[in-house]
C-alpha cells in the first residue's frame, strides 16, 4: 500500500507547474528579498553593551595581569615603590570596572536605560585612565635607564591594543580608557623633550590611539553584521516555519478535498451506470428491431444515436471512475507474467477496424529475444489502447502510426505509440497530461474526449514503477513512450518471442 501511495502521488502532482500556494510563495519571497537586501545595518546597541559586558566579565584578568608583568619588571630595574603603587591603583580601578560589569550582567537592563549605562561604562574606562596617565608620570633617574619614555609608549601601545579588542562593541571606550594618558605623555614630553626619540613616540602614541579606535570602530562594525544577520535569519526562521504551517494546512486539506472528490466520483459512477445499462440494452434492442420491424426508419436512426451517446457516456464514466480509483489508492493489480509484443499486437487488432475507416496504416517493430514482464495485463492493455486510440483520433487521412516494443538501455521493456498527426506545443505537454486537460488542437479541432486518457496511462504506468513520457514537435507528430523497469523483468532460459524480427502493417 505504502508503494500505491507513493505511485499515487507521484500521479497526482505535476513538478513541472509552479506552486499554486500563492499565499507561501509570496512569503517565502518576501523574506528571502529581505534576507538579501542590506542598504544599511541597524545599531543593536542593548545586545552590544551585554557583548561589552560579558568581554569584560571573560577577560577580567588580562590587563591586570599585563599590568603586573610591568610592575614585576619595574621593580627588578629598580623603580621600587613607585611602580607598586602605580600596578595596585590601576589594578585596583579595573577591577571596580569588573565589578560593574558583573553587577550589569546580573540585573539586566532595558533599552531605555542602554544610554545611561553606555555613560557609565566610559566613566569607569575613564577611571582606568586615570591609573595610565599615572604610569605616563613616573620616573626613575637612578635607575640608568635612557630610554624609559620609550617603554612608557610601547606599554600604552600595547595596552590600547588590548583593549580596543576586549571592548570593540563599546568602540568609545578607548578613547575614554587613553585619550588622557596620551595627553600627559604628550605634556610631560614637550615639558623636557631630550631627544627625537621621545617627539617621535608622541607622534606613535597620537597614531597608535587613531589606528586602534579604527580597529575598534571596525570591529564594532563586523559585529552589528553579525546581530544584524542573526536577526534576519530568526525572522526567516520564524516566517518559514510560519508558511510551513500554512503549507501543511492546505495541503491538509487538499488531500481532505482530493479523497471527497474521488469518493463522490465513484459513488456516483456507481449509481449512474445503473439506469445507463437499461438505456444502452433498450436502445440496442429498438435499433436492431428485435421485437418487431418498426416502420419509421428516423426513429431507428434516433435509437442507433441513444445507443451510440449512451456508450460513450459510460466509457466516460468507466475513465472516471478508474481514475477515481487510482487517486483514492483502491486500484489493484494482479500482476502476472506476460509478453508485452503478444498484448500490443492484440491491441493493434482490435483498432485496426477504426485505423482502417482513416486509411490509416498502423506499422509494428518488436525486438527479438523479448523476455515475459511481471504486469498487470488489463493495466498494459488499458495503457496500449489508450495510447493507439490517441494516435487514430489525432492522425489525418492517410496516416501512419508506428508501435514499437523493445528493451531499454537499462534492460527494461518499453512500449512506444508515434504518430504523424499535428504535434502538441511543448507548453501544453503538461496540459494533456493533467486531468481533464486538453491541448488547444483537441480543442479547436472538436475531438471528443474527456482529457483522463493520458493521465489514466501516465498513473498506471507509475504503478508498475515504471515511466512515461510525452514528446511532441508541431506539424511532425507524437510520440508517447510507457518504459518499465529491469526488476519487472522475468528471465528465461528461452526468449518468450514468436518471430526473430517482424513488421507487420494493419
Amino acid at each position: 500500500m505504502a508503494l500505491l501511495d507513493a505511485a499515487n502521488d507521484k500521479n497526482i502532482v505535476d513538478r513541472r507547474k509552479p506552486p499554486r500556494n500563492k499565499d507561501l510563495s509570496v512569503v517565502v519571497r518576501r523574506a528571502r528579498d529581505r534576507l538579501m537586501e542590506h542598504t544599511g545595518v541597524k545599531h543593536f546597541e542593548r545586545e552590544l553593551l551585554f557583548m561589552h559586558t560579558r568581554a569584560l566579565i571573560v577577560n577580567a584578568a588580562t590587563l591586570p595581569l599585563f599590568i603586573a608583568m610591568i610592575a614585576v619588571a619595574g621593580v627588578f630595574a629598580g623603580f621600587g615603590r613607585d611602580m607598586v603603587v602605580w600596578a595596585t591603583i590601576t589594578i585596583g580601578l579595573y577591577a571596580v570596572l569588573g565589578l560593574l560589569a558583573r553587577h550589569l550582567d546580573k540585573i539586566g537592563i532595558t533599552d531605555e536605560q542602554v544610554k545611561n549605562w553606555q555613560v557609565i561604562y566610559l566613566g569607569g574606562h575613564f577611571l582606568t585612565s586615570m591609573g595610565w596617565a599615572y604610569f605616563s608620570f613616573l620616573g626613575c633617574s637612578t635607575c640608568g635607564i635612557s630610554l624609559f619614555p620609550v617603554i612608557q609608549a610601547v606599554v600604552l601601545i600595547l595596552a590600547m591594543a588590548i583593549t580596543a579588542i576586549i571592548c570593540s562593541a563599546l568602540r568609545a571606550a578607548i578613547l575614554a580608557a587613553f585619550t588622557l594618558p596620551v595627553i600627559t605623555y604628550t605634556i610631560l614630553a614637550t615639558s623636557h623633550l631630550q631627544s627625537p626619540i621621545q617627539a617621535t613616540m608622541v607622534i606613535m602614541l597620537f597614531a597608535g590611539l587613531a589606528f586602534f579606535y579604527l580597529v575598534a570602530t571596525r570591529l564594532n562594525r563586523s559585529v552589528s553584521v553579525s546581530l544584524a544577520l542573526q536577526a534576519e535569519k530568526d525572522a526567516l526562521i520564524a516566517e518559514l516555519e510560519t508558511a510551513n504551517a500554512m503549507s501543511d494546512e492546505g495541503r491538509r486539506r487538499a488531500e481532505e478535498a482530493n479523497l471527497a472528490k474521488s469518493r463522490f466520483l465513484a459513488s456516483m459512477s456507481h449509481e449512474l451506470r445503473t439506469p445507463l445499462n437499461a438505456i444502452l440494452g433498450f436502445s440496442e434492442v429498438m435499433a436492431k428491431e428485435v421485437l418487431g420491424p418498426m416502420e419509421n426508419a428516423t426513429y431507428r436512426e434516433y435509437a442507433g444515436d441513444i445507443h451510440a451517446s449512451g456508450d460513450h457516456l459510460l466509457n466516460l464514466i468507466n475513465e472516471i471512475l478508474d481514475l477515481s480509483r487510482i487517486e483514492a489508492g483502491r486500484y489493484s493489480i494482479n500482476e502476472e507474467p506476460l509478453l508485452l509484443s503478444d498484448i500490443a499486437d492484440e491491441c493493434i487488432h482490435m483498432m485496426d477496424l477504426k485505423a482502417r475507416n482513416k486509411s490509416i496504416r498502423i506499422v509494428s517493430q518488436f525486438e527479438t529475444g523479448l523476455w515475459r514482464l511481471r504486469a498487470d495485463e488489463r493495466s498494459i492493455r488499458q495503457i496500449i489502447l489508450n495510447l493507439l486510440a490517441n494516435a487514430v483520433k489525432f492522425t489525418p487521412q492517410n496516416g501512419r502510426i508506428d508501435v514499437k516494443v523493445g528493451w531499454t538501455a537499462g534492460g527494461g521493456q518499453y512500449v512506444s505509440v508515434r504518430d504523424n498527426g499535428p504535434g502538441i506545443p511543448p507548453e501544453e505537454i503538461p496540459v494533456v497530461l493533467s486531468t481533464f486537460g486538453q491541448g488547444s488542437i483537441a480543442i479547436k479541432n472538436a475531438e471528443q474526449g474527456t482529457g483522463l486518457g493520458l493521465p489514466i496511462v501516465q498513473a498506471l504506468v507509475h504503478m508498475h514503477d515504471g515511466e512515461f513520457h510525452l514528446f511532441s514537435k508541431l506539424r511532425e507528430g507524437t510520440e508517447a513512450l510507457a518504459t518499465f523497469p529491469r526488476a519487472r523483468i522475468l528471465p528465461s532460459a528461452e526468449p518468450a518471442v514468436k518471430v526473430a524480427k517482424r513488421q507487420k502493417v494493419a
